[in-house]
């Protein structure tokens, strides 16, 4: 089992930024990719980035492309989502996942193939 835990949402204005972090538990973080979600409301979950377990392979959304930036410490069992220049549009709970995997430069993108979600972290963004 991997318990996981996100920290850093808030609410900010348009143009500043937030540092999202996802502590995990149980288990090491070595053998799985991690990825961020974001809910907002009425709309479904959506994939916002996810990164490989050897760190060496990321992916994002089209549309946090150049704003977002994900990054992990396996030592620490952390991995972190920077978001600068954020949006209105960026306002949802965050959420962290896990997906164990024995490829360390897989990093899926459908909620279906994660193993393990935290609670979430609200951001808001205000204009």
């Amino acid at each position: 089992q991997v318990q996981l835990v996100e920290s850093g949402g808030g609410l900010v204005q348009a143009g500043g930024s937030l540092r999202l972090s996802c502590a995990g538990s149980g288990r090491s973080f070595s053998n799985y990719a991690m990825g961020w979600f974001r809910q907002a409301p009425g709309k479904e979950r959506e994939f916002v980035a996810v990164i490989s377990w050897s760190g060496g392979i990321t992916s994002y959304v089209d549309s946090v492309k150049g704003r977002f930036t994900i990054s992990r410490d396996n030592a620490k069992n952390t991995v972190y989502l920077q978001m600068n220049s954020l949006k209105p549009e960026d306002t949802a709970v965050y959420y962290c996942a896990a997906d164990f995997t024995l490829s360390p430069t897989y990093g899926p993108s459908e909620p279906y193939e994660y193993d393990y979600w935290g609670q979430g972290t609200q951001v808001t963004v205000s204009s």
